[in-house]
């Protein structure tokens, strides 16, 4: 039978157990691991120089020969531990490479930190016999183990999402199980051994077997610190919004100032694009752009400066219903509108808007209902990027043009002047609201409402009500 792996990958971090997975997946026949070959330090373990005469300088001009090299090595099956730190030009490579069999160790996060610090302060890092141990009590720091918990997570999403998207497996084991023959087993059928073990490989002892208390110096702080810590993500908002691209052929420039806008749809696009023709001599737009002609205009436009603008999501979405839904114009969304009035029942006459504010705030608070359904995936409906979530916007944006400012309407008039090139030009109000302003209509049902379609636009912005 054709070995179905050409190499093995142990994704892990440190404190993990991985030298003592390491030593027992040595100790089936025909299986290698070489250590930590792409660890930034050294090559393989920290005694090593060099991985078939490959040095930490070759393999940093050349990363890929060193992956080659180890496949090479022998008959059997070689490969090496990754951690989240280790060289990131490799991480596609191995992760989307379908003969490279993947192996995730896990570890409790809390665990990995108290046994990485008390390595660091004993100067211990593999205990080989209980004689030779060294024993110290560390404090625990908030900040310090929150940034290793996010790095940790941050790896494994990373790691987790690309197995998803690449249609592979990978065979899970915890810290716990590396003690268990039973699945030691199991993982070397995984990769290709039927030869089982009866015991494991007891070379490297477990440094740290206390419990916690007798670890911590500060344990009752430490536990009330982690009771802050959201374990299930309870607080987390779903996001199931498409995805929205760049939107590069949208950008403005001003001919009269190193200034690019990015619009958000929705917003006061048109005072701003009269506010950037109105600068300098040259007056004027630079529009239609394309990716190529952006990196040009950036090129050329030394201390250019982008920005985008915010609005609270009331105003922006009652413009957007004005504009779009409720009056009947060359600008009207026609076969949406028409299914809003019969599928989702809003109350609009068939050829133009409401004649009266209460109709007229009915039909908007339905329509905020409309959209958050739509944001959520619950409709048909294509999300207009009139009501796209503004955070979401902007997130498609950074995919090639991170907006170096992020204005909000309501401070405009201030915010532009710090801007390079920028005058004491009138930035122009937007145009009211039709058939109805926003003021007649406004109140708490209608902020309710809207609220219920952004709250991801109204935690990551800190919107308050509008009145």
């Amino acid at each position: 039978m054709p070995q179905r792996y050409d190499y093995f990958v142990i994704f892990a971090e440190m404190r993990t157990g991985s030298n003592f997975l390491e030593e027992n997946v040595n100790s089936y026949p025909g299986l290698k691991c070489w250590g930590e070959i792409y660890n930034p330090h050294f090559v393989g373990k920290p005694s090593n120089k060099d991985f078939d005469g490959i040095t930490v300088d070759k393999r940093e001009a050349n990363p890929k020969a060193l992956l080659d090299a180890l496949k090479n090595k022998s008959s059997g099956l070689d490969g090496f531990r990754y951690f989240h730190d280790h060289d990131p030009r490799m991480f596609d490579v191995i992760i989307n490479d379908p003969r490279c069999a993947k192996i995730i160790l896990t570890r409790n996060p809390l665990e990995s930190y108290v046994s990485r610090k008390i390595a660091g302060a004993t100067g211990q890092w593999r205990l080989g016999d209980l004689k030779d141990a060294r024993t110290a009590k560390i404090e625990f720091n908030q900040a310090e183990f929150e940034e290793m918990l996010e790095a940790v997570k941050a790896f494994q999403k990373k790691i987790l999402r690309s197995l998803q998207a690449s249609g592979q497996t990978a065979f899970y084991i915890a810290y716990e199980d590396v003690q268990d023959i039973d699945v030691l087993n199991g993982l070397a059928k995984y990769l290709g051994v039927d030869e089982p073990r009866s015991k494991t490989v007891q070379k490297t002892k477990v440094q740290n077997p206390s419990g916690l208390e007798d670890k911590v110096v500060n344990y009752a702080e430490m536990v009330s610190a982690l009771s802050s810590i959201d374990h299930f993500n309870l607080s987390s908002t779903p996001n199931f919004e498409p995805r929205r691209g760049p939107a590069v052929p949208t950008f403005v420039a001003s001919n009269g100032a190193p200034l690019l806008y990015l619009p958000v749809r929705g917003g006061p696009e048109a005072a701003l694009k009269d506010w950037l023709a109105s600068l300098g001599s040259d007056q004027g737009l630079i529009e239609g752009f394309s990716q190529k002609t952006l990196r040009n205009w950036k090129r050329t436009n030394k201390g250019h400066r982008s920005f985008t603008v915010v609005s609270h999501p009331v105003v922006r979405l009652h413009r957007t219903f004005c504009k779009h839904i409720a009056a009947v114009s060359n600008d009207t969304f026609g076969e949406i509108r028409e299914q809003l009035r019969t599928t989702y029942k809003l109350s609009l006459p068939v050829d133009g808007p409401n004649t009266s504010p209460d109709a007229h705030r009915a039909s908007f608070i339905k329509f905020a209902n409309f959209v958050k359904g739509n944001l959520g995936g619950q409709t048909s409906i294509r999300v207009d990027g009139g009501w796209a979530s503004q955070s979401e916007v902007i997130n498609g944006f950074a995919d090639f043009a991170v907006p170096d400012h992020v204005f909000r309407e309501d401070e405009l008039a201030q915010e532009l002047l710090r801007l390079p090139g920028a005058k004491e030009s009138i930035l122009a109000k937007p145009a009211q609201d039709t058939p109805f302003a926003l003021e007649d209509i406004y109140d708490a049902d209608v902020e309710t409402a809207v609220r219920g379609a952004y709250q991801k636009d109204y935690m990551i912005f800190g919107f308050k009500s509008w009145r």
